[in-house]
């Protein structure tokens, strides 16, 4: 009896694993430059996380939670985990090729997701007169379940600022606000 019930057990447990093992194998793959359909966002802030880093820069960074500010004066020496918010916006995943709409004009792009369960809801982009250098770049995120509901407004302004703005809701524990802003000196 103990020989069967291993066995059974084994048999479902294959059942299970190997598909969650072969699909975290599965590689998203991405468009290369101008084959992708929207903004490179991740490319993007790949790219911006290499010259921030060489350009070393201090950052006075305020954070604020709940009404409590505190502002100090430090340097970054990790640009991809301060930046990893943005990194995170990227829509250019095979499974949304047609998820989002953009509009265009005035040297501005919008990306507003069709589907109300993405986390990334709108992405905008604004190029200077050459449509060539990004000016800056707002990503709404929102996050929502039975537990907890996440709203983000991350806004980037290339060797300015960059701006994390989220509110959290957490059921039994209440509201939490934060907002990390940081300056970047010249």
């Amino acid at each position: 009896m103990y020989w069967f019930k291993s066995k059974l057990f084994a048999a479902i447990a294959l059942l299970y694993i190997i598909p969650a093992v072969l699909s975290g194998c599965r590689s998203d793959v991405k468009g290369s430059g101008s084959g992708m359909k929207y903004f490179d966002v991740s490319g993007y802030f790949k790219a911006e996380t290499a010259r921030l880093k060489n350009a070393n820069r201090p950052v006075s960074k305020t954070i604020t939670h709940n009404g409590v500010t505190e502002t100090k004066k430090v340097s970054i020496e990790n640009w991809e985990q301060e930046l990893d918010s943005f990194t995170g916006g990227d829509i250019n995943k095979p499974a949304w090729k047609n998820s989002y709409t953009t509009a265009t004009g005035d040297g501005i792009t919008l990306y507003h997701a069709i589907e109300p369960g993405l986390k990334v809801r709108e992405i905008i982009v604004k190029k200077d007169s050459d449509k060539v250098k990004v000016k800056w770049i707002v990503i709404y995120t929102k996050t929502e379940n039975i537990l907890y509901k996440n709203i983000e407004k991350l806004s980037y302004y290339p060797d300015s600022l960059y701006r994390i703005e989220k509110s959290q809701h957490v059921r039994l524990m209440g509201n939490n606000n934060y907002t990390i802003t940081g300056v970047i000196e010249r």
